[in-house]
């Protein structure tokens, strides 16, 4: 069986200590209109597996919104449009644009890992339950995305041609999340991540037809 590494590195091998070091003070400094009392309803709905209605996403947002404004705000950008669109799998986007953000995204996007990673820790600590939310800049993410799908159709077809697998550049867990979705469907590869972060990647391999 031939194996091939295919692909180029995107993954997060680092993050940004600017946002790191900022982060705390900004979390013990946002003010927002969402009440303790709020949060704790949300959740207790949330945990009883109910759905959770746009209002209680709303508020979800609100909380997400002010502490990336704040943090955002500390790097001089205050003139920000942050939209918000509910994403293919019912995660929250905040896709932040205006202002110069190009250094938010950072070379492969590992400062914008860092953000999105300081955000998920806030979120956890301030409304006690894992709701995805993804930050996006610019639709950075978004056209990362069309790009992994891309690499993951032409991956599968150069496995399938070579009666092998095929090994790709290491990516963060969100990039080979999307890998794997984009190839649950062929029924003449399969995929799984092998190795341990920042060098962790997807293998996609080749299944004989029964």
């Amino acid at each position: 069986m031939e194996v091939e590494e295919y692909g180029h590195a995107e993954g997060a091998e680092d993050v940004s200590t600017d946002i790191e070091q900022v982060a705390e003070d900004v979390a013990s400094n946002v003010a927002t209109n969402v009440t303790e009392d709020e949060i704790a309803a949300i959740r207790e709905r949330f945990e009883a597996g109910k759905t959770l209605s746009e209002s209680d996403i709303d508020r979800i947002a609100d909380v997400a919104l002010s502490y990336v404004r704040n943090l955002l705000a500390f790097f001089g950008e205050k003139q920000l449009v942050i939209d918000e669109y509910d994403g293919d799998e019912g995660e929250l986007i905040l896709d932040v644009s205006g202002g110069d953000l190009a250094v938010l995204i950072g070379r492969h996007g590992r400062t914008l890992d860092a953000l999105q990673m300081l955000v998920n820790s806030y979120m956890s600590n301030t409304i006690h339950f894992h709701y995805p939310v993804v930050i996006d800049i610019e639709g950075y993410k978004m056209r990362r995305k069309q790009k992994l799908v891309a690499l993951a159709g032409s991956a599968a077809s150069r496995a399938i041609r070579q009666r092998g697998e095929i090994r790709l550049a290491p990516m963060n867990a969100y990039e080979r999340r999307i890998i794997h979705l984009a190839l649950v469907d062929n029924e003449e590869v399969m995929t799984h991540s092998e190795g341990e972060d920042p060098q962790r990647r997807v293998v996609v391999t080749y299944v004989r037809p029964q």
